[in-house]
């Protein structure tokens, strides 16, 4: 009776060669099968996920099937298409996957789980993939923070009143269509002494789309459903826009970060860590103006 087994593929979003691609790793690993004389269950590809996290859809519905008897063998190109989280590693390579009677295998560091000398080598593989992860993470900030001191702009949407330039995706230009109700919000609240609840149901009634809505209506966050064409602005979306350096022209970035490479959890980072590169675009408003909000805001 032939063996069954699950081909696993996986590519990250990080830069990747044509050595790495999901069609590079599909062929390579049916060759392998067919040379072993395997049956092949099924392919399970992720494409754009990080190997950091399990919440890749096919990898949770291989471990479905796994757990159900549908195979008896996982292949992958190496241990790191699998995971690169050491606990994953653990829980599944040293734990589970003995009790449902699964046999792991990878080609290039010729691992076989059911080889007890095999046992060191995935361990070692594991602190390797998760080392790499970390050291990659790393890198990624001590860039972006450059480019952050630069005064380039890594959003992935730019600020309310303001777009990316089409000439260069890091530069912030004035978006006409916006602008002027910035510079509405700021002339109500220092001049006609409006509260920011006050300014957001002026907006409200005028059915002007909130920051949120107008995003949807550019295509830029086709992500999010129900949203409707006209909404309900909220006083912290003014409160927050009156405080935006970004409106005379400063950009201010590393606001927040996530708590570690391995949890996407996102915490406020302390003021006098914050990023402040001056004069990177045109502003909306004028200095006198904008310090007039501030003080009046004390």
């Amino acid at each position: 009776m032939q063996k069954k087994v699950a081909i696993y593929c996986r590519i990250s979003n990080q830069y990747h060669t044509n050595s790495e691609s999901i069609q590079n790793q599909k062929q390579i690993l049916k060759n392998y099968a067919q040379k072993k004389h395997w049956t092949i269950y099924d392919i399970y590809c992720d494409e754009n996920y990080s190997g950091l996290y399990d919440n890749r859809p096919d990898f949770k519905r291989m471990l479905n099937d796994a757990e159900k008897g549908c195979f008896s063998i996982i292949l992958c190109k190496t241990q790191s298409r699998f995971t690169r989280n050491i606990v994953t590693a653990e829980k599944y390579l040293h734990h589970l996957f003995p009790a449902w009677g699964i046999q792991f295998v990878t080609i290039v560091e010729h691992i076989n789980s059911n080889d007890r000398q095999n046992k060191k080598t995935m361990q070692i593989n594991s602190l390797i993939n998760e080392w790499y992860c970390e050291e990659l993470s790393e890198n990624i900030k001590r860039v972006f923070r450059q480019k952050q001191k630069q005064g380039q702009f890594l959003g992935n949407y730019a600020p309310y009143g303001y777009q990316k330039s089409s000439e260069n995706k890091h530069k912030l230009v004035i978006d006409k269509n916006t602008a002027h109700i910035i510079q509405f919000i700021f002339e109500q609240y220092a001049y006609q002494k409006k509260s920011y609840a006050t300014i957001a149901q002026m907006l409200t009634s005028q059915n002007i789309p909130t920051p949120s809505q107008y995003k949807m209506l550019q295509g830029k966050d086709m992500g999010r459903k129900g949203i409707k064409q006209y909404g309900v602005w909220s006083a912290s979306t003014i409160r927050n826009i009156l405080h935006n350096g970004v409106y005379i022209g400063h950009m201010i970035q590393n606001k927040e970060n996530k708590i570690n490479f391995k949890c996407k959890k996102v915490v406020g980072v302390a003021k006098e860590n914050w990023i402040v590169a001056k004069n990177t675009h045109e502003p909306i408003i004028t200095y006198d103006l904008f310090m007039l909000c501030q003080k009046k805001y004390k």
